[in-house]
C-alpha cells in the first residue's frame, strides 16, 4: 500500500518548518523512519506500521535537503528517528541554528559534509 492511498493520517501540514522555524511557502514531507527500509523485517519489527507511515515532519527544503547529505537512510532509521534525535546531531543541530536566523526565501549553497 503507497503513501496516497494509505489509512494512516499524515500530520497535518504547519505553518512553520519544524526544524528551523522558518515561514516558507514550500513544505516537504520527511518520512522519519525512511520508506526504503518499511519493508526490512528488522524495521518491521522495531516499528508499528502506523509509527512507520506517519512518523513525517515537515520541513523546508535546505533542511530536508541537509538531512539527506549528512544522513544515510539506516543511521535515520536506526538512531534519527524523532525530531529529538535528530537534534542532537552536532551537524544537524548547527545547520539548523544557522538557517533559522535566515530569511525565508534564503537559499545556501550546497555542502557535502561526510554522512554518518
Amino acid at each position: 500500500m503507497d503513501e496516497m492511498t494509505s489509512s494512516y493520517a499524515v500530520p497535518p501540514r504547519p505553518e512553520c518548518c519544524e526544524l528551523c522555524g522558518r515561514a516558507v511557502d514550500a513544505l516537504t514531507k520527511h518520512h522519519l523512519i525512511p520508506r526504503t527500509v518499511h519493508r526490512k523485517k528488522r524495521f518491521r519489527k522495531r516499528y508499528s506500521k502506523e509509527q512507520m507511515h506517519t512518523a513525517i515532519l515537515w520541513l523546508c527544503r535546505p533542511c530536508h535537503r541537509h538531512i539527506h547529505v549528512v544522513l544515510s537512510e539506516q543511521a535515520m532509521a536506526e538512531q534519527y528517528a524523532t525530531r529529538a534525535a535528530l537534534m542532537t546531531h552536532p551537524d544537524i543541530a548547527e545547520f539548523v541554528t544557522w538557517l533559522s536566523a535566515k530569511p525565508p526565501g534564503f537559499q545556501p549553497s550546497s555542502r557535502r559534509p561526510r554522512r554518518s
